[in-house]
């Protein structure tokens, strides 16, 4: 409705100036004043064509340099707009509509050197290039997103304006094309003072679980490759739109468990989050070569978790979930680790990985360290707002016997990354 009215009103007056100089043609008479009406005719009936062109009928492809990524690095984008009628046209402004996800920006090197909340790293951006088409049926353009943050982003919609020369035109249509970049998270050299042996004397280490263990089910998750068919939790693959199998006792018996805190709490560093999440992604690395039964747990708004063998689709599954993952949920990361802890199997080498020591921690720590043969908590902080009640939480804790490594920015200066785990 709104579009319509502003039509008829653009047209309305386009008609109103012809019409005033075609009067005042016919009252005045003379050869300068027919001249005048017929030297702007041109001018108005080029108005009212460029009221009626259709620039909703523009074929555009947008092709990416690179669908994949790394988070902070850069993609290229080509704009191909084709036209069917080559009505000339004076300019046109091309806005790329970009996704609330790529309102911040993600640069490596400041955010190892800070570790602090910063606004520097939340900057609206606004794409938007002009070209002079003139009579031109193919145009093209290109513009760089750089300093891609994690995660996936949806290019969905190409915002086209022209007009006149006067602006007493101006048309605008937005085409949906959808396009998706998949920034990974960065992966950061880390040396391991101690390496995990996952050899247990008298047994050997297996990564199937057979048939007869599956009626032991202690949660669900999404479906992997090499998962079974008879696994497939068919009530919570119709709620969730995407297939879902079940999670077995026998399944988190590994002998070394990274686990990840994406819980979220008030005064979240989000600088921190993402540094925890390279790290992860960069010990998971470290671990597999290190071991060869290990699992991975997230602990946030939702519970995954994924044994470590050595399979290529699982390490693609991983890498897909680390570029997801967001903090979220209301329970603490205590509390939920305590209920995750307890259904896994004792004896397995922890390692904690978080961005923050509540009240409850030391005391969950004590529980979970009575199933686990030994437990490594890596704290990922910036050194002035790791608060006093924290530090003495990490001197308890080392007291007591756990390995506690305090990541800050001294330490994620330098070139490797070590990580004591005994």
């Amino acid at each position: 409705m709104k579009k319509t009215i502003g039509f008829a009103a653009k047209l309305s007056f386009v008609i109103v100036l012809l019409l005033l100089l075609f009067s005042f043609a016919m009252f005045q008479g003379g050869f300068v004043s027919w001249f005048l009406f017929f030297a702007t005719l041109p001018i108005f009936l080029y108005h009212a064509g460029l009221l009626f062109y259709p620039i909703k009928n523009w074929h555009i492809v947008r092709h990416l340099s690179h669908y994949v990524t790394r988070a902070g690095d850069r993609v290229e984008v080509k704009l191909h707009m084709k036209r069917s009628i080559p009505y000339p046209l004076y300019y046109c402004i091309c806005e790329e509509v970009l996704p609330d996800s790529l309102q911040k920006v993600d640069d490596f090197s400041e955010r190892h050197r800070c570790l602090r909340p910063s606004d520097k790293l939340n900057i609206p951006r606004t794409i938007k290039k002009i070209v002079f088409p003139g009579f031109r049926r193919d145009i093209e353009l290109s513009y760089v997103i750089d300093q891609i943050p994690r995660g996936e982003h949806r290019l969905k919609k190409v915002r086209i304006r022209t007009g006149d020369v006067f602006g007493i035109v101006t048309k605008e249509h937005v085409f949906d094309l959808d396009d998706r970049i998949v920034a990974m998270p960065n992966e950061r050299p880390i040396r391991m003072t101690q390496s995990i042996n996952s050899y247990d004397q008298g047994s050997a280490a297996s990564e199937s679980i057979h048939l007869k263990n599956t009626n032991i089910a202690t949660g669900i998750r999404e479906y992997m490759p090499g998962d079974k068919f008879s696994w497939i939790d068919w009530k919570q693959t119709a709620k969730k739109n995407t297939v879902i199998t079940k999670e077995f006792e026998r399944e988190k018996n590994t002998r070394t468990l990274l686990v990840l805190n994406a819980c979220h709490y008030q005064g979240l560093n989000a600088l921190a989050f993402e540094t925890s999440v390279e790290l992860t992604m960069s010990m998971l690395e470290t671990v597999q070569k290190q071991t060869s039964q290990a699992g991975f747990l997230t602990i946030g708004e939702h519970t995954a978790y994924i044994p470590l063998h050595h399979d290529p689709g699982k390490k693609d599954w991983i890498r897909r979930h680390l570029t997801r993952i967001q903090p979220g949920g209301v329970k603490s990361f205590s509390v939920k680790l305590r209920e995750e802890m307890m259904q896994t199997t004792s004896g397995t080498n922890t390692i904690l990985v978080t961005t923050y020591l509540d009240h409850e921690f030391p005391d969950v720590i004590k529980q979970v360290r009575q199933r686990t043969k030994n437990l490594v908590v890596v704290l990922i902080q910036a050194s002035a707002l790791i608060s006093g009640e924290e530090q003495n939480m990490i001197r308890r804790l080392r007291s007591e016997g756990v390995v506690m490594n305090v990541v800050s920015e001294d330490a994620l200066a330098k070139k490797m990354i070590e990580v004591t785990i005994a």
